[in-house]
């Protein structure tokens, strides 16, 4: 029998039903399993005995016959929600031991399903980074390793927790956040199914910003399945989010019928990049094959903006970051500074925000700072957004013309070492995002789906783009994909 923490979400819910198990039974597998992997520090904030109580409330409500998908199921937090009484802290010293009063929509709605809190995940500090080194708490190790080499490896960034924690099955599912690839690249690096919805479709609400015109709560998940369950229980509209649209949620599992005959997949030509690894563009020509005998037509298409998709993200990003960031000033809340005598509350805000501040949030917070300041505003972000605007038409052209989704590799490597990328040079880092931030820029849904194995025994990702509100489609196309490419890659356990 498959462990009770190794179970999918359908599955559970399946033999939640059946009276197979309890929900105890499973929350006591997964709480087992993650106090038996700290090396890995995902969970940064464990919450066992509010979990078991929130499980015996789901056995109740399944006894009860009253009983949602996700009622009974464990899940991890990113760090990023708020979860009423429990740290919230975006890994970064800056909210050090916040504890929110309230609760984000996304959370709440989870609990109102009866999923069951086992804990708040790591990840990069406010969600800026792609390899999850720039925690307040430290790196996640990925479960992951390479054949034959035992260096630690990332698990990508920012929701790195996130997808380290479903990967080893510390928890059934974890949620994530998508600003420029957050979700797509980390479960792209761990063999997991990463979605990012169409922006929008789940609210915003109680989530710590980044970049409010990019960010997007999402599932990460063991199957496709499992993220059509859960993108179920957390979509819709919020009035407590303006930017929630007033969109109705379709039964996303229901669409799930793996027939993607007659679908038009479009390859887009700019994404073959220079120096693309073989083992990247093998899995494309294998995920083109794969979905053309599931029935799809492959057409080639041309994304002509794509190139200037990364120059453009890092400006509009980290200039929406700067304004976001400067609440945090060390006067209610989180890290506040010691004063010396004769500081004032200048001191006090400059000494809190130097001493609560990573290196990297620093950087964007000062590169979004200049460019939206007096006579620079006009060059750099005007510009930037004006190229945004170009990239979401390119995107409408194209399914306009008759394609109904867009097939790339999620990213342009496996799996590095800690310590092996960025360095002295952020931009090498920040060209782990080269194949993702096109989606956020044009508000898109994108999912990454395990479609193989480099040599070295690490699970690699496809990104497969869908239409706006398209998410059931979508699904549909990663369904067969998964079908396709057979059973989610493991890893072995070797913490």
């Amino acid at each position: 029998m498959t462990a009770l923490n190794a179970l999918t979400i359908a599955e559970a819910r399946d033999g939640l039903r059946r009276g197979d198990f309890s929900a105890r039974e499973i929350t006591d597998a997964c709480i087992t399993a993650i106090d038996a992997a700290d090396a890995l520090n995902a969970f940064v904030t464990k919450t066992p005995e509010k979990a078991l109580a929130m499980a015996d409330a789901a056995d109740a409500r399944l006894k009860a016959g009253d009983a949602p998908a996700m009622c009974g199921v464990p899940v991890g937090i990113k760090d990023l929600f708020c979860t009423e009484g429990v740290r919230a802290q975006a890994a970064s010293d800056i909210l050090r031991g916040f504890k929110p009063p309230y609760e984000s929509t996304v959370t709440r709605r989870l609990w109102d399903d009866g999923a069951v809190m086992l804990g708040k995940l790591n990840m990069d500090e406010f969600a800026m980074g792609s390899s999850n080194e720039t925690s307040a708490y430290g790196p996640v190790a990925s479960p992951w390793r390479r054949r034959g080499d035992n260096r630690p490896l990332t698990p990508g960034g920012s929701s790195g927790g996130s997808a380290a924690a479903v990967s080893a099955d510390l928890c059934l599912a974890a949620t994530g956040t998508d600003t420029g690839g957050s979700i797509r690249q980390p479960a792209a690096f761990t063999g997991i199914v990463g979605l990012k919805p169409t922006y929008g479709r789940c609210s915003r609400w109680g989530v710590v910003a980044f970049a409010s015109s990019l960010d997007q709560a999402g599932p990460m998940t063991k199957t496709v399945r499992d993220a059509a369950i859960m993108l179920q229980a957390i979509a819709g509209e919020d009035a407590k989010d303006s930017t929630s649209a007033p969109i109705p949620v379709p039964d996303f599992e229901a669409a799930l019928t793996g027939d993607v005959r007659g679908r038009r997949i479009g390859v887009p030509k700019e994404y073959r990049l220079d120096g693309m690894p073989a083992e990247i563009e093998a899995l494309w020509a294998k995920g083109r094959a794969m979905l053309a005998d599931a029935g799809a037509e492959i057409v080639d298409i041309s994304l002509p903006h794509t190139k200037y998709a990364l120059p453009a993200y890092y400006i509009i990003a980290p200039a929406e970051a700067s304004s976001n960031l400067a609440r945090y000033d060390g006067v209610r809340y989180g890290l506040r500074a010691e004063l010396q005598p004769g500081d004032d509350m200048t001191d006090l805000y400059e000494r809190s925000r130097a001493e609560g501040f990573g290196a990297e949030v620093k950087r964007r917070v000062m590169i979004g700072a200049y460019v939206l300041s007096a006579g620079y505003y006009d060059a750099y972000y005007l510009r930037a957004q004006k190229v945004r605007t170009l990239i979401r038409r390119d995107f409408e052209q194209a399914f306009d013309a008759g394609v109904d989704a867009i097939l790339t590799p999620a990213t342009p490597s496996a799996a590095f070492a800690l310590g092996e990328v960025g360095g002295d040079d952020p931009v090498a880092m920040y060209l782990n995002d080269v194949f993702t931030v096109t989606v956020n820029l044009a508000g898109l849904p994108a999912i990454s789906v395990p479609a193989g194995m480099n040599e070295a025994g690490l699970p690699l990702g496809l990104q497969l783009i869908g239409q706006p509100w398209g998410e059931a489609a979508l699904l549909n196309d990663a369904c067969a994909l998964e079908n396709a490419a057979g059973a989610r890659p493991r890893p072995g356990a070797w913490w």
